[in-house]
């Protein structure tokens, strides 16, 4: 017989079990983070390589070309921006131009209006650079230390997509081993379903990407912004960051508008068009085309976001979504977990919950 123990004990080994989770999701964040990226790009390659077996050539080979393929198609989307980077190199000069009439506009206007002198202006200016520099200094040393130890990280991605796909009849042998053969109908539907999940989010994103990229060149177009196409795309693609990277990226193109053209007005237009179509990805294209995939609520959503950004940083904000989806199908599929499934999950609206009623109640 199966002993029952009490809530509160239940309780403090789920906390002590999070506890230890996230200590060891910190601590070996190095080696997560890859690991992490390497199984989604798996998923997505997936179907490549299913296809390519289907038509009798080894796995090996065709891994070999799912991969080959992914990175032709990295390597043109990287050239494409490269030429873009280029072009905008070409007109600096005339930009540098241009901030020098608005710092000596801005110069001017404190010195109208505060009865600051340039020469105040300029030491003032000097010393908060200065105090910059010395604030970034360490920050700039962190900086380079992470980028290199991440790609460093990332240049093993391509060999544990390889070999996740390589053994992934291995890996689902040890699934079936891990929760016995009785359950193994129900192993298969969970990793159908994970499956199902990730490549639809990722499908979805990149759909809305595409969308948005659309809707941002074709904005800024209208306003006369010069790059439009690059920067309406450069923003979509912050959109791996969910609900700020669209907003963090129309800093760039009103810095641009606001240098390049000659009322500030364009650039407060272009914050005004990234804003309408924060609010359009937001509540319609994104829980439209990726939502449905997903399946988690708003809340679940943002606290995941939070927690993923602290752990691990930009690559946190980027994974949060996707394995939490994940983690909510495992949930779903084990008895025992299927209450934090619930929690996960998108909330019932309009359906009141019935709480009963003590009998105390019944019997005043």
């Amino acid at each position: 017989m199966q002993k029952s123990f009490p809530f509160s004990v239940r309780l403090a080994g789920w906390l002590l079990s999070g506890v230890i989770i996230v200590y060891i999701l910190y601590v070996l964040r190095e080696t997560l983070v890859p690991l992490t990226f390497s199984v989604l790009f798996a998923v997505l390659l997936y179907p490549i390589c299913a296809l390519l077996e289907r038509w009798r050539i080894p796995r090996i080979a065709a891994i070999s070309f799912s991969l080959i393929l992914f990175f032709a198609v990295l390597v043109g989307l990287i050239y494409v921006a490269s030429v873009q980077i280029i072009s905008f190199g070409e007109e600096l000069p005339r930009l540098e131009k241009k901030a020098n009439f608005w710092i000596d506009q801005g110069q001017d206007f404190l010195s109208d209006n505060f009865g600051m002198s340039r020469r105040k202006q300029l030491t003032e200016g000097r010393k908060y650079l200065t105090e910059a520099l010395k604030n970034s200094a360490s920050t700039l040393t962190g900086a380079v230390a992470t980028t290199t130890g991440t790609l460093a990280s990332a240049a093993l991605v391509p060999l544990f997509v390889f070999f996740f796909l390589l053994y992934r009849d291995f890996f689902r042998r040890f699934f079936y081993k891990a929760f016995n053969s009785r359950h193994k109908r129900r192993v298969d539907q969970a990793i159908r379903r994970i499956y199902e999940v990730v490549q639809g989010y990722l499908v979805g994103l990149v759909s809305v990407i595409l969308i948005v990229g659309v809707m941002n060149s074709a904005g800024l177009l209208l306003l006369g912004v010069p790059h439009a196409i690059f920067f309406g795309f450069f923003a979509s693609c912050l959109l791996l960051i969910p609900y700020i990277g669209l907003m963090i990226g129309s800093l760039l193109p009103a810095l641009m508008a606001l240098v390049a053209l000659d009322s500030p007005m364009y650039a407060l237009g272009v914050l005004g068009v990234f804003g309408v179509i924060q609010i359009l990805e937001g509540n319609f294209i994104t829980p439209y085309i990726v939502g449905s995939k997903v399946s988690v609520n708003p809340l679940a959503a943002m606290i995941v976001l939070i927690l993923g950004g602290q752990l691990w940083g930009v690559s946190g904000l980027i994974l949060a979504l996707p394995m939490t989806a994940i983690l909510k199908v495992i949930f779903d599929s084990v008895d025992a977990l299927k209450p934090f499934g619930y929690l996960l999950g998108e909330a019932e609206d309009g359906k009141p919950v019935k709480l009963p009623i003590p009998p105390s109640m019944l019997e005043e």
